[in-house]
């Protein structure tokens, strides 16, 4: 099966400025990141940016880059223009694989593109992994809830499903025999959704959780969640992450 992948990179970040292009075991962030998309066995891989020292670096180390506009207001509406760019039709698969991800599996990437393609009800797939009990009441872990066939329902930072006896006794711990899932930001859309996406007004339930995949379910968009026993490694988004990936990459090298 053919799937695409695009990787989004912005210079700026306020907690580690020049993020992508920072050095891990003697090369660029992005490299890494670039060379697990390969490896997912992808027929294309492109980073999208708006940035012209991401676009040399990036050419440096052979990678196909296109320089998109500056004002985007996510990286999905970043990925709609990408799409136009490269004139990806409508019925490709695409996966979003963040410029800060240099330990993703491959075989994950590749995951999520299959399961998209198996399931033609959904626009958009994404995946989750077994919630944690100290993740429970932690707003920064967002929880998902989906129906039997693994539909997303609703996404939240709040604990969901709510055990309405338990927690109203000031219980803490996960509730035995309900699944409780926390949400891995990796999506792979089709192409039409992309598209249609930047068109989409922000719902109301997307502002109060600051969660985006809301606005697709808000306008009907369906998402189907691939189910995963393991949680991939963290990204990287300050400079103890950074000396965390890079040991184990400089480690591996």
């Amino acid at each position: 099966m053919d799937f695409r992948v695009a990787i989004p990179a912005r210079f700026a970040s306020t907690r580690l400025p020049g993020k992508p292009l920072r050095l891990i075991a003697g090369r660029p962030m992005l490299e890494h990141v670039w060379q697990q998309a390969l490896a997912s066995g992808a027929s294309e891989v492109v980073i999208a940016t708006d940035d012209a020292r991401i676009v040399d670096a990036a050419q440096s180390f052979g990678a196909e880059v296109a320089l998109t506009r500056a004002d985007h207001a996510s990286g999905t509406d970043r990925l709609a223009e990408l799409a136009d760019i490269r004139g990806w039709a409508d019925e490709d698969i695409i996966v979003n694989v963040q410029g800060d991800e240099p330990l993703l599996p491959p075989a994950l990437i590749r995951e999520t593109a299959l399961a998209l393609a198996a399931h033609p009800q959904a626009g958009i797939e994404t995946l989750a992994a077994p919630l944690a009990e100290h993740e429970l009441f932690d707003p920064n872990a967002v929880k998902l809830v989906t129906d039997a066939e693994a539909y997303a329902l609703y996404f939240s930072r709040a604990p969901i499903p709510w055990h309405r006896d338990r927690f109203a006794r000031g219980a803490r711990e996960l509730p035995p025999g309900i699944p409780y899932w926390r949400h891995i930001g990796l999506y792979a859309y089709r192409t039409s959704v992309l598209r249609r996406y930047p068109q989409l007004a922000p719902s109301p339930l997307e502002q109060a959780e600051s969660l985006e995949q809301l606005r697709a379910l808000w306008h009907g968009i369906r998402i189907h969640v691939l189910l995963t026993d393991v949680m991939p490694p963290a990204g990287v988004d300050t400079e103890a992450d950074l000396a965390r990936v890079e040991a184990i990459l400089g480690a591996a090298g």
